[in-house]
């Protein structure tokens, strides 16, 4: 385990197996952040934990929420935001029940899910708002967080946190008021990326690039260009005037995107998806 890391980090549990806790949990065993015995994870199908989990060398899991509550000290809440209200009161009541409560941290990544609204529900805990995304996977995620905190004890555990989220990519502490809007834009973004890609392959196939090739390429592309952007500093729109000759190729190919409205489109999609999570709040 590198030195940057703290070794010391204890268990770190996830309430929810789903994707985003996947993600989160191989990202930092794939950083070596965390041993594998140092994460337990819930959910309501053991045998589909089992399945997924266990090849990531993670055997503790479990079917009972309150284990996790018991045996972690930062406790990752990944269930849906309409599955939250179900599970909570238990959840508290255990809460009540650990003598080290106030050196925990519950870390919720729901979109929409206040942390007044959290405070509420769970009142005798220190609480922290996140908002990661999938690419925490290949340690290239971008996550902004907010906290709530009631007990000092717990600051040496919000380092590890903060810790945790810079390890697997970008990660900023920001007003709660900004939540909403990076989902929309960097919680949401991958599915937009995700879908650009697929058409930029599909682009290449019909020009008879065959399918596996014009899928590379255009992930290859993908990264790259946001590669550019992040280790040169230049604006996007600098960039791309400096890939389009005058009569080329790739003026052409932006017009046509102009034509489409892409940009106008991309910024709905933002939009939708900011006041898609300003509803769940």
């Amino acid at each position: 385990m590198s030195e940057k890391y703290n070794p010391l980090l204890e268990t770190v549990g996830f309430i929810g197996g789903g994707n985003m806790a996947y993600a989160i949990a191989s990202g930092l065993l794939n950083k070596g952040v965390l041993k594998a015995e140092q994460i337990c994870v819930s959910a309501t199908n053991l045998a589909n934990l089992q399945k997924r989990w266990c090849p990531l060398g993670v055997t503790n899991v479990t079917i009972n929420n309150n284990e996790i509550v018991s045996k972690a000290d930062i406790i990752f809440i990944c269930v849906k935001p309409q599955i939250f209200p179900q599970i909570v009161d238990q959840l508290q009541r255990v809460i009540e029940e650990c003598e080290n409560a106030d050196r925990k941290l519950i870390v919720s990544i729901m979109a929409g899910v206040t942390l007044d609204s959290l405070g509420k529900a769970l009142p005798t805990i220190n609480l922290v708002r996140a908002m990661p995304n999938t690419a925490m996977q290949v340690c290239a995620g971008c996550t902004v967080f907010c906290r709530l905190g009631r007990f000092p004890l717990t600051e040496a555990l919000y380092e590890s946190l903060k810790l945790m989220f810079g390890a697997l990519g970008l990660a900023y502490e920001v007003k709660e008021s900004q939540m909403n809007a990076v989902t929309g834009l960097a919680g949401c973004g991958p599915a937009y990326v995700y879908e650009f890609i697929e058409a930029l392959a599909d682009g290449g196939v019909k020009q008879g690039i065959p399918r596996d090739i014009a899928l590379r390429f255009a992930a290859q592309t993908v990264m790259g260009a946001a590669k550019t952007v992040l280790d040169t500093g230049k604006h996007p729109a600098v960039l791309k005037d400096e890939v389009c000759s005058p009569g080329g190729a790739t003026i052409h190919g932006v017009h046509a995107l102009e034509q489409g409205s892409m940009r106008g489109t991309v910024m709905n999609a933002v939009e939708r998806a900011t006041m898609r999570a300003d509803q769940l709040s």
